[in-house]
């Protein structure tokens, strides 16, 4: 019972802060822990939100990562639809938008990211979309629904994961879709051209129109209704409806405000943490979307905006909270589902970054495994529609082991003798 005159705050209502206070009760904490959301809703998962959910083939109850009554059973005290307004570091204390006060012992926050605007005209039309929270989720649905039925045209700015795998659902739908993106191929700063070609061909053969190297200019529209899309290569295009999907900020507006260290918006932005996921204020962690952390394995400041992350990482900023030694060097991983294609990618390969790309398999039947090599070391490997490899290709990555590319494209060498290699 140490701990029971203690109070723990989490600040942000979404997975990597219900992980942690789940984390906390699992570890034998006894204290209060206070759990505050700026949305109504339970805290959810997001991936489903731009797959399944979106698609209509997850129930909506299937998104939240506890059911409701679990708080209550946890002695989890929930704060939902409360917004914080400052966090008062010599106080530790911190002031919610009703005008409550809350003290603190520790302090995560876990405040994730919000959709980057598109900053153009037009965009304050009520067919312009955005895919982050639940609600959006819930209105897309719909959107994309009506799309369908009524041949409806459906433009996305910008083909990264969330302008793709909406793509897909729209595609799903019977919905006509156009993709802008100023890049040369989809998924450019990620995957690079060698391999976001395969996504453009997928995506091409289920009816996607993509419009590749420049930019949206305008959204027309009439009466609040959007009726069409300008790039800058003066072009017009047609479109009923609008996702901006050109990535997400970091939410640090809290964090700059009490005086916390921040990564600058040209590093990636984000509250800048140690491997223990602790900020500059011994008190107070970061973890999640929102987190730029120092990783111990790659020896770069990172911040990861991937579900795996979030799953992960309120669980280890929970255990240093209580005074637990925590070096968080998880190998990074995302997933996503588009029409028949499923992938995994692990590690990080920025473009740049690298200087091979090795491809093991069939990337014409989309059945292969892409790796990301340096000097013949492994920075990151993508598996597609081949499964059960996630584990040899992290430990890959995080050995550092030179392999033989030849070998490493031959599918008859397993990836283990690559590990076992002199």
């Amino acid at each position: 019972m140490v701990d029971a005159h203690r109070t723990f705050v989490i600040v942000g209502g979404g997975l990597a802060g219900a992980k942690a206070a789940e984390t906390l009760r699992a570890e034998g904490f006894t204290g209060r822990v206070i759990l505050i959301g700026d949305e109504r809703d339970h805290p959810y998962e997001r991936p489903p939100l731009s797959k399944g959910y979106l698609m209509g083939k997850e129930e909506r109850d299937s998104v939240f990562v506890h059911e409701p009554a679990w708080y209550a059973q946890a002695e989890i005290e929930l704060h939902l639809g409360q917004s914080v307004v400052a966090v008062e570091r010599d106080a530790k204390a911190v002031h919610l938008g009703d005008g409550a006060v809350i003290q603190y012992d520790k302090l995560l926050l876990a405040t994730g990211a919000e959709p980057r605007r598109l900053d153009i005209p037009g965009t304050d039309l009520a067919g312009v979309h955005h895919l982050r929270r639940l609600a959006h989720a819930d209105r897309l649905s719909r959107v994309l629904a009506a799309l369908g039925r009524d041949n409806g045209h459906l433009l996305i700015a910008g083909a990264g994961w969330i302008g793709l795998e909406v793509a897909a659902a729209a595609r799903g739908y019977g919905a006509e879709v156009t993709v802008v993106e100023p890049e040369p191929t989809p998924l450019h700063q990620v995957i690079g051209p060698e391999v976001g070609q395969v996504f453009t061909e997928l995506h091409r053969e289920h009816g996607v129109r993509f419009r590749f190297g420049v930019r949206l200019t305008e959204i027309t529209g009439q009466d609040g209704v959007v009726l069409a899309a300008r790039t800058d290569d003066g072009e017009e295009h047609p479109a009923h409806h609008v996702l901006a999907a050109i990535g997400a900020a970091p939410r640090t507006a809290l964090a700059e405000a009490a005086g916390l260290a921040l990564v600058d918006r040209a590093h990636g932005g984000g509250i800048a943490v140690d491997a223990s996921l602790r900020t500059s204020d011994p008190d107070i962690y970061a973890a999640g979307d929102v987190a730029a952390q120092h990783h111990p394995l790659l020896d770069l400041r990172l911040r990861v905006e991937h579900w795996a992350n979030a799953l992960n990482g309120g669980p280890a900023a929970a255990r240093a909270m209580l005074g637990k030694d925590v070096m968080y060097d998880r190998v990074p991983y995302f997933f996503s589902d588009q029409y028949d294609l499923g992938m995994e990618y692990s590690g990080w390969a920025p473009p740049g970054s690298y200087d091979q790309v090795v491809l093991r398999g069939d990337a014409a039947k989309r059945e292969f495994i892409a790796f990301w090599l340096k000097d013949r070391r492994v920075l990151a490997g993508m598996n597609v529609n081949v499964w059960d490899v996630t584990d040899p290709i992290q430990e890959l990555i995080r050995s550092g082991t030179p392999v033989d590319p030849e070998a490493l494209a031959d599918p008859g060498t397993p990836l283990s003798a690559h590990l076992d290699a002199p």
